[in-house]
């Protein structure tokens, strides 16, 4: 008799729960110790359980290794990640502008308190770096984009410069086999040399 099918949802008795999730968790990091082993490969698993308790396993390399590599590859995606969050915790540049335009129109500039004051100056300097940090990123981008033109047209002038190198290597034995032709053509049409006479 075959194994029954499970239905993936959440199971209700805690105790059954706990000892699926210990056997599955068991499994998993057995799968990943076989992948490691099979495709020379490195493998991180962090688990938490429902009651909090952190499980962490490594194979290939080290997990701080395994972090620190994700980490690198990763580190443009959670910049952009930072300025997203930054950029939605402040006002963009015309609401800024609006509010400062309203602030300096009221008929009581003076009375407008420092902290306010400082708080639009926070938010300008908040405003200012992330568009400074999203032009970075343009220029960037743009320069990733023209060095890879530049390395196609590198490896597109080298294609050409061997396929003119073959094109110059074929030529060479027709002309080399034409100047020969050409001598002995010239050589039948002059008079043959002639010794001197003897006196």
């Amino acid at each position: 008799m075959g194994r029954r099918k499970v239905e993936i949802k959440r199971i209700e008795s805690k105790s059954s729960r706990q000892v699926t999730f210990c056997k599955r968790r068991n499994g998993l990091i057995e799968k990943a110790r076989q992948l490691s082993v099979l495709c020379e490969s490195s493998v991180a698993i962090l688990m938490v359980s429902s009651t909090g308790k952190l499980y962490t396993s490594s194979y290939g390399d080290s997990m701080e290794k395994i972090i620190k590599r994700y980490e690198i590859q990763h580190a443009d995606e959670l910049k952009n990640l930072d300025l997203e969050e930054k950029f939605r915790k402040y006002l963009s540049y015309k609401e800024l502008v609006d509010i400062v335009q309203c602030k300096c129109e009221e008929a009581k500039v003076d009375d407008a308190s420092v902290e306010s004051l400082n708080s639009l100056e926070e938010q300008f300097k908040a405003a200012l770096s992330v568009t400074r940090a999203r032009k970075t990123q343009l220029m960037m981008e743009f320069l990733k984009n023209l060095e890879e033109k530049e390395k196609l047209l590198r490896e597109e002038n080298q294609i050409l410069a061997s396929q003119l190198t073959k094109m110059e290597k074929k030529r060479l034995p027709e002309t080399e086999g034409e100047g020969a032709m050409s001598s002995e053509n010239s050589s039948r049409n002059s008079p043959p040399e002639t010794l001197p006479l003897l006196k």
